[in-house]
């Protein structure tokens, strides 16, 4: 359940908005709550700082729409990634404050969208290809209270574009880098900073590419230190570990 939630229900029983009961009530479903096709978990907010994030693939938008709603009980943020636009759709009808971002495939419901982000993760990509699954890093990064800014088409077959904007580099707490084909950025960034470097490689790629597995077993085998490696076009997960370092270098972990 998230902090800023239950800082909600406090005020609302202190105006005489919400009785202690229906404030109560409200707690009851704390640790999860069953819904028969799934058990969401209303506790991981207070756990890992975030709630729980909603996979859209292989879901019905029934069960999406459902899961959505439930979490808009306990939870000032949702996200859904790999959400399609009729996904998006239904879950407007019930959660109209839901804004859709295209080049991420997310769905999203942010009620505290004046927050100034802190720290900076800096979201690097190789090529325009790779902007959906960069896009989907700076949205979770951004959503889970970072400050985010992008730099995009500098992959190393024009290097020059890169290092045109080292102060970017240099600047970051850390960094997500994005690239598919043999995914070399990762190493060479790697090599121009002194903090960590989230790798996350893309099934961007011609046949050798094999799906994005030559961009993983390159970013592995690095050579440059500071370099650690999430699952191939998962932007959510290098998004998410981004955030969470940014948190412990802004002074904001536990």
């Amino acid at each position: 359940m998230d902090k800023k939630y239950l800082q909600t229900l406090l005020t609302n029983v202190q105006k005489g908005d919400l009785t202690v009961e229906e404030a109560m009530d409200k707690l009851r479903r704390l640790d999860y709550e069953d819904v028969g096709f799934a058990k969401i978990d209303h506790h991981r907010a207070l756990r890992q700082g975030f709630p729980e994030v909603i996979y859209c693939p292989g879901k019905t938008t029934e069960q999406i729409v459902t899961i959505a709603r439930r979490l808009a009980q306990s939870a000032n943020n949702i996200l859904a990634t790999r959400a399609e636009p009729h996904v998006y759709e239904a879950i407007k009808t019930v959660l109209p404050d839901a804004q859709y971002h295209e080049p991420a495939k997310a769905v999203v419901v942010n009620r505290d969208p004046d927050a100034e982000g802190s720290g900076l993760v800096l979201i690097v990509a190789a090529g325009t290809a790779d902007l959906p699954v960069a896009e989907e890093a700076a949205l979770t990064a951004q959503l889970m209270g970072s400050k985010v800014e992008r730099l995009y088409d500098v992959g190393v077959a024009g290097i020059h574009r890169l290092l045109e904007n080292q102060d970017k580099l240099l600047a970051a707490n850390v960094l997500v880098v994005v690239a598919g084909m043999e995914g070399a950025l990762a190493s060479v960034v790697g090599g121009l900073v002194d903090k960590p470097v989230i790798a996350v490689p893309t099934s961007v790629g011609y046949g050798a590419n094999f799906g994005g597995l030559s961009a993983l077993l390159t970013m592995l085998n690095s050579c440059a230190s500071g370099v650690s490696v999430v699952n191939i076009d998962n932007g959510f997960g290098g998004g998410y570990t981004a955030a969470l370092i940014n948190r412990v270098q802004s002074g904001e972990g536990k």
